[in-house]
């Protein structure tokens, strides 16, 4: 059936075609700053604080879209830092990264992340290096090279964001604060004989 046809058919039955909503461009490189890749797409770790990995990601809410940053320690999956904005400027990012510095005071710890904006700005890796900590960046566009924040963020999604709509930033920081309580502390994964992350490191 000819595309005018369908158009007229619709346009009498009252019809509307479906939009694909908008995709949020999160990852705007500057190569020229950007670390070397450390990680090489292996994502193991033999102790905490060994490896990091760090990505945020998008939610729509009724008053726009907000960003959750997550940092998480790939030993045992641990979520070492997060924060939410309404904004992607580089403080949001760098405030996940205070929170995972404060909590862990870590030393030589790897920490990755893709070639985007905020993570290889002058203030983050001046922070990175300020803490001791080396930085590491995958290639541009590729979730295989940072395969493990980008399954975090996944779960994330499905566990929390795509079950319900938001309202506001306030709503999605008190369930990501929720989320990351359970995942850290009860949430089994199979990778580690069905125990939580904080189990997991606490046996080391």
């Amino acid at each position: 059936m000819a595309r005018c046809t369908v158009a007229r058919l619709m346009a009498v039955m009252g019809l509307a075609g479906v939009l694909r909503g908008k995709k949020v461009r999160t990852t705007i490189s500057r190569k020229a700053v950007a670390a070397g890749d450390r990680v090489n797409r292996q994502f193991v770790a033999e102790r905490p604080d060994q490896l990091w990995v760090a990505d945020f990601t998008y939610v729509s809410t009724w008053r726009g879209f907000v960003y959750v940053a997550f940092i998480i320690d790939v030993f045992a999956g641990y979520i070492v830092g997060w924060r939410v904005s309404s904004s992607m400027e580089t403080t949001f990012v760098l405030d996940a990264l205070e929170q995972a510095l404060w909590a862990r005071r870590p030393s030589g710890t790897v920490h990755h992340s893709d070639k985007g904006s905020q993570y290889v700005s002058l203030a983050y890796t001046q922070r990175l290096k300020e803490a001791g900590l080396l930085a590491s960046t995958g290639s541009t566009g590729d979730s295989y090279d940072n395969a493990m924040a980008e399954s975090i963020n996944g779960l994330y999604k499905a566990e929390v964001i795509h079950r319900k709509s938001w309202k506001n930033r306030a709503e999605v920081e008190l369930a990501t604060l929720t989320w990351v309580d359970w995942y850290n502390n009860r949430r089994l994964l199979e990778r580690l004989g069905h125990i939580p992350p904080a189990e997991a490191e606490k046996a080391y």
